[in-house]
């Protein structure tokens, strides 16, 4: 099992903008340390809610402040961000990292945002299809072109081409030493389920690039990663028995679109959950810490949303959400959120876990969860 941190850059009441990103920065070196397998990063625009608003950029940063650990975007919004523009900021992130990096990818909602980029609402309804189709052919080919609604220009080259092998610096270099060393190996780290290297998988055979996962909410979103060969990325609004339902429409897809059960297995690998993680000595301390911190920033951040084109929009009650997210993650003793994701992946199959650690809204709790979810959880997971 892999666990990984994710990181919204949250803004609770009465915090600035940089204090949240200064929180997320150093959780991601405190992840490295705790030996957690990731961090996924989000981005939003013009909301409390997440004040990062390119996730590939961020990422960038931590990949050059951390040696191991992966970074993901959990997502990059397809819908305002530009898929050749996004096709080469990962394949710079993909070679220069080692490999270190993964592209989440979502269509986003129906917000504001797409009037101020200029994508239009259409780009959210209609667009998502095109716009992941020509993200992938850039990160697979050497010249690309394209004759679409959205897109249409003349073959261009490549540059830089994620299909290249990443290059993994060399652990002297790492350490300051004038000595090579060969390609460092650190136990629990990117590993799979049969202990192997990670490898992208495209159709669910390996392939050159960064890995790319797809945020999945409706059916509409689990067909197209399975007509795509692509993972997928799980809310963590949804239950164990709604995360199965998704992975069968999934495995239904799937075959239909005449791939192979092998295939299908090695790709289930790499699906990714999220969820919410916090750790205390008893499970009521732990519901409370995340019961004071999380309604208030649920209310002040997700009520900043404005529409597109003024539709109505519902609101989940603030407490009675985060009581869901409590029930449903691992959010208790250090052997309750363990049993809690085996369970997980008992019920699922899907062993890549996501987790908000940031419930807290401090810096120093964050941090301090962060180090108990490595040295007192990830022990139980094996």
């Amino acid at each position: 099992m892999r666990v990984g941190a994710f990181l919204l850059s949250a803004q609770f009441p009465g915090q600035s903008h940089g204090e949240a990103l200064d929180r997320t920065v150093r959780a991601a070196v405190e992840a490295e340390r705790a030996g957690l397998d990731a961090v996924w990063l989000a981005e939003h625009h013009f909301v409390p809610y997440g004040v990062c608003p390119n996730a590939a950029t961020l990422a960038a940063l931590l990949l050059g402040r951390t040696r191991r650990i992966g970074v993901g975007t959990a997502v990059s919004v397809l819908s305002t961000n530009h898929p050749v523009a996004l096709g080469e900021q990962a394949a710079l992130l993909h070679l220069t990292s080692g490999g270190r990096f993964t592209l989440g990818v979502g269509r986003g909602g129906p917000w504001i945002d797409l009037d101020v980029f200029g994508s239009g609402v259409d780009a959210f309804e209609n667009g998502f299809p095109e716009r992941l189709d020509l993200l992938l052919r850039w990160l697979r080919g050497t010249r690309v072109g394209a004759d679409g609604p959205q897109f249409s220009f003349p073959e261009v080259a490549v540059v830089p081409q994620a299909t290249e092998p990443a290059r993994r610096p060399e652990l002297a270099a790492w350490l300051g030493l004038g000595e090579k060393s060969g390609l460092p190996r650190f136990p629990r780290q990117r590993q799979d389920v049969d202990g192997l290297g990670e490898e992208p998988v495209s159709g669910g055979r390996p392939s050159a690039g960064p890995p790319v996962v797809v945020a999945c909410t409706s059916p509409g979103g689990v067909r197209l990663a399975a007509e795509r060969g692509l993972p997928m990325l799980l809310g963590m609004h949804s239950g164990d028995d709604d995360k199965a339902h998704m992975l069968e429409l999934y495995r239904s897809a799937w075959l239909a679109a005449g791939r192979s059960e092998e295939q299908l297995h090695r790709v289930s690998g790499q699906h990714v959950a999220a969820g919410v993680a916090q750790v205390d000595d008893r499970t009521s301390a732990a519901r409370a810490t995340l019961l004071r911190a999380m309604p208030d920033w649920f209310e002040y951040g997700l009520g900043a949303h404005r529409t597109v084109d003024g539709r109505a929009r519902s609101m989940r009650d603030p407490r009675q959400y985060t009581e869901l997210l409590c029930d449903l993650h691992a959010v208790g003793t250090p052997r309750a959120c363990a049993d809690r994701l085996l369970a997980t992946a008992e019920r699922t199959g899907i062993r890549r876990f996501a987790l908000l650690a940031e419930g807290s809204g401090n810096r120093e709790a964050t941090l301090h969860n962060i180090a108990r979810l490595g040295s007192e959880v990830l022990p139980q997971l094996s």
